[in-house]
């Protein structure tokens, strides 16, 4: 596959829309947030395909700040819920309430909307609250829709979760169970910055009280519209078989799985993790200027895709052995097309 592929008019026009957009977007997110380029191009791989971003992080390295700047830049509807070991459902969803009408007197049910209803939700500290709590935001992650007293509301697009958790933390916590994990398209790492970049940190956040000014780049329409036209983009039948055994690798039962694989793995992924790793490497394609799907794109993010869907065993624990570490391993043994 190459650059050669011929584009209408009107398509030609949307990809140059969402490259200058994509540009600028990342122009006002760096004004605000230092380093962590990897990571704001993973969520708006996220956003672009539709799906969710699970973003683990220590405390302290700018997460909340991160999603409230981008969704600014974004030109969407932000809220943030803050999870905690009492937050109920309806603290998410919203609920009916009966109201009584002034002039006649007669009571009805009125639906109250939660936070949910939004553009960009940070779920803040997810594995917070309870299993029962967590799973309010499934329906809403899967189809879009919150469904109260049997009574179905939609969630205007684009809609996006952004969940964030602490990995040193267990007391009172909870972990994601694998059908929630497997709902997040990402699960991205925000690390600590270098010591050039924290000094950029100290410099830029102690000289003024007041955050530089962010400006809205795009808008939900053209983000609905960029959303269909990741989906146009060409991926050759060999990539496409790349990126299926790339999954298929990661199942300790399937003969292509590496020896690492069938040692420290408990469950792999599934197809859901292929159609994901698919769709994230079109957007990617159209970030950098292309067109057309390369193997760097898929290999580059199987890591964030898989991480969260491979289920690492009890030998891997005793071992020492990370699943970042099986995981890379794993990607060095599926064979990449030729001429790819």
């Amino acid at each position: 596959m190459n650059d050669a592929v011929v584009l209408g008019t009107e398509t030609r026009e949307l990809v140059q829309k969402f490259q200058k957009a994509t540009s600028k977007i990342r122009e006002q997110v760096s004004g605000t947030i230092v380093g962590q380029d990897e990571v704001v191009e993973n969520l708006l791989i996220t956003l672009f395909v539709g799906g969710h971003c699970l973003i683990t992080g220590m405390p302290g390295t700018a997460k909340t700040l991160l999603v409230h700047t981008l969704a600014t830049a974004l030109g969407l509807n932000f809220k943030r819920i803050q999870f905690t070991p009492d937050l109920m459902p309806t603290d998410i969803t919203g609920t009916d309430m009966v109201e009584e009408d002034q002039s006649t007197g007669k009571r009805e049910w009125r639906f109250i909307p939660g936070p949910v209803f939004t553009n960009v939700l940070l779920a803040d500290e997810i594995n917070r609250t309870p299993p029962k709590t967590q799973a309010a935001l499934l329906e809403a992650m899967q189809e879009k829709t919150v469904t109260v007293r049997g009574k179905n509301h939609k969630i205007d697009k684009p809609f996006i979760v952004l969940a964030t958790q602490n990995p040193i933390e267990l007391e009172g916590t909870y972990p994601l169970p694998e059908a929630q994990l497997d709902r997040f398209l990402f699960n991205v790492t925000l690390d600590y910055l270098s010591a050039d970049e924290e000094v950029n940190v100290i410099d830029r956040f102690t000289k003024s009280v007041e955050m530089p000014p962010v400006a809205a780049c795009t808008n939900a329409a053209e983000i609905v519209q960029f959303q269909s036209l990741v989906r146009q983009v060409p991926i050759s039948s060999n990539l496409n078989r790349y990126a299926v055994d790339i999954v298929r690798a990661t199942r300790p039962s399937d003969p292509i799985a590496p020896e690492i694989i069938k040692k420290y793995a408990n469950f792999g992924s599934s197809i859901r993790a292929t159609m994901n790793l698919v769709l994230a490497a079109k957007v990617r394609a159209l970030m950098q200027g292309r067109y057309h799907v390369t193997a760097e794109d898929l290999k580059t993010l199987a890591l964030p895709i898989l991480r969260h869907r491979v289920l690492p065993n009890y030998y891997a624990e005793s071992d020492g052995v990370d699943i970042d570490h099986i995981l890379r391993a794993m990607l060095d043994t599926v064979p990449v097309p030729s001429g790819e």
